[in-house]
This record gives C-alpha cells, sequence and structure tokens, in this order.
C-alpha cells in the first residue's frame, strides 16, 4: 500500500492508474478506521482493480461546540487495516494541504436538508460536499462507497452526484453493527460504560419501528411515537430527533406507501450517535440506491 500526503504527488499516481485503464475505487474516511470502514473496502475491493480510501477530518463540516478537536485519531492502526482490506492507496492530506488559503467558493444545498442531522448541524453538509467535490475531483474515482448509517449524507451525495453530472456510481454499503445491534462508529469510544450498555437500544427502537411496518401499519406518526417511546423508557441520552421520511428525498410523508428511512439520533455525555433503518413499504430492508 502507498500512502501519499500531498496533492501533486497524489494527482501524478492518479493520472498513472488512469492511463492504465484500471477502474478505480475510492473510500472517503475521516480516520479511526473500525469494521464499518473495512466493509466498505472489501466490497470496493470486489469491484475495481484499483482502491483508494483518504483519511481527511475536514474542518469544515464541524460546527462551533463540536467535537472537531477532539476527534479519536489513530493513524497506526488505520494504515494497518487499510493494508489489510486491499487499499491500494492512503491519501492523508493536512488541512493546509487541503485548504492552503480560505476558501472562495463554498458549496450549497437545497434538497434533502431541514431534517435529521441537518436541523441540529447547520453548515454541516454544506462542508461535507465541499470536501467531497474536491476529493472527487482528485480521485477521478469509477466508484465510490459510503455506509448507510450516514444515510442522509448518502443522500445529498447522490444527489450531487446526479446534479453535478460526475461519471461516478454511488455504492451505498449496509451498516456494520456491535453483537448487540449497536452501529459501528468512532465515536463509540466516547460512551461511558453505562452509556454503552443503554446505546444498544437505539437500533432496538427502530426494529420496533420496522415490526409495526412489517404488521401493516402505514401511519408515519405511530412509527415515530413507537421508536420514541422506546428511546425514553431506555436511555438517559437527549434525544435529537426520530423521523420517518421518504428516501433518498427526506420528505415527510403522509402515508408510508414508498421508500422510507426511520432515523434517530441522540447525546450521549461525550457523543452523538445516529442510527437508522431504509425499508420499503412491506419493511423489507433497502440496501442499495439502484
Amino acid at each position: 500500500m502507498k500512502i501519499i500526503r500531498t496533492i501533486p504527488e497524489f494527482k501524478k499516481e492518479i493520472l498513472e492508474i488512469k492511463q492504465a485503464n484500471q477502474t478505480i475505487g475510492f473510500v472517503p474516511t475521516m480516520g479511526f478506521l473500525h469494521e464499518g470502514h473495512a466493509a466498505l473496502m472489501q466490497q470496493a475491493r470486489k469491484e475495481v482493480d484499483y482502491l483508494v480510501a483518504s483519511i481527511f477530518v475536514n474542518p469544515l463540516q464541524f460546527g462551533e461546540n463540536e467535537d472537531f478537536d477532539s476527534y479519536p485519531k489513530d493513524e497506526v492502526h488505520d494504515q494497518a487495516l487499510a493494508s489489510a482490506n486491499g487499499v491500494d492507496l492512503l491519501f492523508i492530506p493536512t488541512v493546509t494541504e487541503m485548504y492552503p488559503r480560505a476558501m472562495g467558493i463554498t458549496m450549497d444545498v437545497n434538497e434533502r436538508i431541514g431534517v435529521l442531522c441537518d436541523r441540529s448541524r447547520p453548515g454541516h453538509f454544506q462542508g461535507v460536499l465541499t470536501v467531497v467535490s474536491k476529493l472527487f475531483h482528485l480521485v477521478e474515482p469509477d466508484f465510490a462507497y459510503f455506509g448507510t448509517k450516514d444515510a442522509q449524507q448518502v443522500a445529498i451525495i447522490e444527489l450531487l452526484i446526479a446534479n453535478l453530472s460526475f461519471n461516478i456510481t454511488l455504492r451505498m454499503v449496509p451498516t456494520v453493527r456491535e453483537r448487540d445491534g449497536l452501529a459501528k462508529s468512532s465515536r463509540n469510544v466516547n460512551l461511558s460504560v453505562a452509556e454503552r450498555q443503554e446505546a444498544r437500544h437505539l437500533y432496538q427502537a427502530l426494529k420496533r419501528g420496522e415490526a409495526k411496518i412489517i404488521d401493516g401499519e402505514k401511519n408515519p406518526d405511530k412509527i415515530m411515537r413507537v421508536v420514541r417511546k422506546h428511546l425514553e423508557q431506555s436511555l438517559s441520552a437527549r434525544i435529537d430527533y426520530v423521523e420517518v421520511l421518504a428516501f433518498p428525498e427526506l420528505m415527510e410523508v403522509a402515508l408510508i406507501n414508498q421508500p422510507i428511512i426511520i432515523a434517530v439520533a441522540v447525546h450521549f455525555t461525550q457523543a452523538r450517535l445516529i442510527d437508522n433503518i431504509i425499508i420499503d413499504v412491506h419493511g423489507n430492508r433497502i440496501t442499495s440506491l439502484d
């Protein structure tokens, strides 16, 4: 595995891969890699000739009083995990390398926002779009891989690719979970022992909503009440949101008669956790955007 930290060297390497007519897969990350990232890499490895991953904690997507300065890092571990999962090229730029001067152009989004994480993290997805667009231009991948856990991010990047005509196929990879159902996340290390025990209830609450839909419930308000009640009874954390929305449009629905996402977010003492289930009208899990 080759490690590159500067944009000029990286662009030179990508040009050589392109000239060799190799298909490129891309897994962008913020590091502190875990099994969820490994799943993205493993899926990519099945489909492409050459696999690129990046590690970059993007300051533009963090708001005031968020955890940019304390975001967990372990580059030695990350390099080992990337290498073990078939990454050919690992790009690890600094903030100065990515943003040598203040950005004179910013990305904005008008759809698929105002709900879920965007409501409590204003400006977050503008920062995501900016860094992802820059990375897409640098990597020029044929396929890009993102995890379902960050479903709003997936929906917005799908819109980015379509609206700006990136010649990229987006792959949505199912969430990887702990044995008790908790979604793998780099922020899980910030949970106390007691909070870690409680955190398993995020997925249990989602599954209760899913079970109602399987049983024939079509009223989204009733689904949200079931999910919220379980969270309120099981967690000491503050609930940020419980929502049922059309997916990937992320619009409110009056009746569950199309693919939807049941999504939750909660604030523990030192960690904000999100999770979701994406299902069709019969309660079958949706695992791709095809």
